[in-house]
């Protein structure tokens, strides 16, 4: 095979697009005596793979590996447990209580406190709840009244918009 060839065979390899055939017209070709000096680290490269290839494991390489991983699982259990792992806990649980016991007490302090009786007297405290009664009701029946002249607005607002729309369509019949 020609470099040129080669080339072209190459660069389809970079781009993952070679057949198992053309990958092993690259082998052969990077094999022999004669490659082009530009092309000098891709034959390095591809007699490293067929070196790799050709190499076996040693007959007694399960014995050996078995051996070290029984070596290994014979050794010192360390226990992931520390004291600082458990000071560190505590000390964050400590944070959080003590956060927690500010936090309700400023609360508290905020917090309105419940409503007590202020009449002893239960006849009393009836006549002031009519009292505050009354009171609202009168406030009703001004808003009631207010709310009437708004009505009177909205009214004259609608006879104003029918007048306006009557007086356009008269325009556009004349």
């Amino acid at each position: 095979m020609d470099s040129s060839k080669a080339e072209q065979l190459l660069e389809k390899y970079w781009m993952c697009e070679t057949s198992l055939d053309e990958e092993k017209q690259l082998r052969d070709f990077f094999r022999g005596i004669e490659i082009p000096e530009s092309m000098n680290l891709t034959a390095e490269m591809f007699r490293f793979f067929e070196a790799e290839k050709n190499k076996s494991l040693n007959e007694n390489f399960e014995p050996i590996v078995t051996k070290q991983l029984r070596r290994r699982q014979a050794g010192k259990i360390v226990s992931m447990v520390s004291f600082t792992n458990i000071a560190r806990i505590a000390a964050g649980i400590a944070v959080m209580v003590a956060a927690a016991f500010f936090i309700k007490n400023e609360i508290r302090k905020s917090a309105p406190q419940e409503v007590q009786d202020t009449y002893t007297d239960p006849e009393l405290a009836f006549e002031e709840t009519k009292k505050a009664l009354m009171m609202i009701s009168k406030s009703f029946g001004k808003a009631k009244h207010e709310t009437e002249k708004i009505k009177v607005f909205n009214e004259a607002e609608k006879k104003i918009q029918n007048s306006n729309s009557k007086e356009g369509e008269q325009k556009i019949v004349i």
